[in-house]
């Protein structure tokens, strides 16, 4: 009760018609009453964005003063300064040379794993693969590299072993020749990565069977009246 007094302590509303909605005006800062008018409140701070954009604008100006989106599993919190050209003589010097440039200030480590993911995010992408199995892709590949267990391997192998991993992991398993189709390395170090990853994580995978891969591959064939007889056949033999 006194968590809930607390939170109507706190909410803005009119005096006299507290269950009315209020109407938000961001041009002005104001929130009114749609009842009777009043305003409730002011320097309501608008988070839209500052600009408009229009689909045949051909500038190539970002109007954006944020960056992209942070990613949690970059060291750096993929944070950077992006300093646009210079105009006017104080932005030169004596020799033309611009005074205020941009410096690569991102590591090799967060440059590997940002090639990585993107590498993971395009497999994933060429067989259909949700994003929460891409997710898993990612984090155990952050782990990977973070803990350096795998030196003298290829970041290629690596990324294709942990999607496959993730897959699994996730309860919609992929074969390893499905894995290799979108894959730059070959079948063999895949393997290997996979094997060198459960041992560093100290994981498991539950083991597949031919029944984790029939329902794809009977959709993918248009064979659904063969899953529901398989299905059937199956439940008879065991009941």
């Amino acid at each position: 009760m006194a968590s809930s007094s607390r939170m109507e302590a706190n909410k803005v509303c009119c005096y006299a018609h507290p269950d009315a909605p209020l109407i938000e005006d961001y041009r002005a800062g104001d929130q009114i009453c749609s009842d009777c008018g009043l305003v409730v409140g002011d320097r309501v701070i608008d988070v839209g964005s500052e600009w408009r954009t229009f689909s045949n604008e051909k500038s190539g100006t970002d109007p954006s003063r944020v960056g992209g989106p942070e990613n949690p599993l970059l060291n750096g919190s993929d944070l950077s300064t992006v300093i646009g050209p210079g105009r006017g003589d104080a932005s030169f010097d004596d020799f033309g040379v611009s005074k205020y440039q941009n410096r690569r200030t991102m590591s090799s480590s967060d440059r590997a794993l940002i090639n990585a993911f993107r590498e993971i995010n395009g497999m994933a992408d060429r067989i259909n693969l949700a994003k929460t199995i891409v997710d898993r892709a990612n984090n155990l590949f952050k782990q990977v590299h973070d803990g350096k267990n795998l030196k003298g391997r290829s970041n290629d192998a690596i990324s294709s072993a942990c999607l496959y991993i993730a897959c699994r992991q996730e309860g919609v398993p992929r074969t390893f020749k499905e894995i290799c189709a979108v894959s730059k390395v070959s079948k063999k170090e895949i393997g290997r990565c996979f094997k060198l990853i459960l041992k560093a994580l100290e994981t498991s995978v539950d083991l597949i069977t031919t029944g984790d891969f029939m329902s794809r591959f009977c959709s993918n064939l248009c064979m659904q009246s063969f899953i529901l007889q398989f299905m059937s056949l199956l439940t008879f033999v065991f009941v």
